[in-house]
């Protein structure tokens, strides 16, 4: 099952840092709340004695001393409370710039409508590749995001272990994260993008290293041959038709570049950043009517023979 997102349940330094921000800015707020309406409550109950009691004649020099000092402190205490919410924000901002990154993990993340590309970098290319909608990152290890819109401003958020951060087309920023524990974080673009903004979601997967080092080496392989005559056949209708258009299949003829790379599909959880569980039937809907999940979304409906569309998606399940 996929977690909703969750800032009240941190996995990361950096979430850590804002929660305890967040926490310390709603205690010290609700504190600030109920004086007021404490002192809001004594001066209903006050105005209501004075209009049964009528004060025989002004205030006393004492009665207005007394006033000014209540005044006074509770000037003294605002300032003080902005002064540790300032210095708290401060202290916050340096940590989450602080994190130490030396042996850290390099992806390009790129903000498409609507869905998310991710370009694993490594100074050796040929151990680069290109994932989509659902990244993993090692336990414990640093990364760094490199962020980029393709059309329009979007902004990745991943609450469990950061905060947001904008995508802004022609402009380039940086966005650093840490996962401490294993898990599935579900991110979300937090910038309104279009029609399908609420659908632009992404999983990040924290898995322990060794598992992580085994995933990298599986997604750094080619697409293997197709295991029968189903399956190569799947793969001539994926080749010749509109799919290798838009998608890649790495060691195949399939090199679009305007949509998901698809090379290890059928390992990935959902399909449709995050709208539908990868599944053979939701698969198959997709491929038929990817508006009817979608729409607006770029991809256009497949009205395939049903010999074709089976050899298709039998060829998609080899994908792994």
């Amino acid at each position: 099952m996929i977690p909703a997102q969750d800032v009240l349940a941190p996995a990361g330094p950096q979430a850590a840092q804002i929660h305890a921000l967040w926490q310390l800015m709603l205690w010290m707020c609700t504190a600030v709340f109920a004086l007021v309406v404490a002192a809001a409550w004594i001066a209903v109950l006050r105005r209501r004695r004075d209009v049964l009691e009528p004060l025989q004649g002004a205030d006393t020099p004492a009665q207005s001393r007394r006033v000014a000092r209540i005044i006074g402190i509770a000037v003294a205490l605002s300032a003080l409370g902005l002064a540790v919410l300032i210095v708290a924000s401060i202290g916050t901002d340096r940590a989450l710039a602080g994190l130490p990154h030396d042996d850290a993990l390099h992806i390009e993340l790129t903000g498409h409508q609507w869905w998310w590309e991710a370009t694993y970098d490594s100074v050796d290319p040929s151990k680069m590749f290109t994932t989509a909608n659902e990244l993993h990152i090692p336990v414990g290890r640093a990364v760094i995001f490199t962020l980029k819109a393709d059309d329009v401003i979007h902004s990745l958020w991943v609450p469990n272990l950061h905060g947001k951060k904008d995508l802004v087309p022609g402009r380039t920023a940086t966005h650093l994260i840490r996962a401490d524990t294993p898990g599935i974080y579900r991110g979300q673009c937090a910038e309104f993008c279009g029609y399908q903004h609420a659908w632009m979601s992404l999983l990040v997967i924290a898995d322990p290293p060794d598992q992580y080092a085994a995933w990298e080496a599986r997604q750094r392989q080619p697409a293997g041959e197709p295991p029968d005559a189903q399956a190569v056949r799947g793969r001539d209708v994926f080749e010749r038709g509109t799919c290798a258009i838009c998608h890649t299949v790495e060691g195949t003829r399939a090199q679009g570049k305007h949509a998901p790379d698809l090379t290890h599909l059928a390992s990935r959880m959902t399909i449709g950043a995050v709208a539908l569980d990868n599944t053979p039937a939701n698969r198959a809907a997709w491929i038929v009517d990817p508006q009817r999940f979608k729409p607006g979304v770029n991809m256009p409906a497949h009205n395939l023979p049903a010999e074709e569309l089976g050899a298709l998606l039998h060829y998609l399940e080899t994908l792994r």
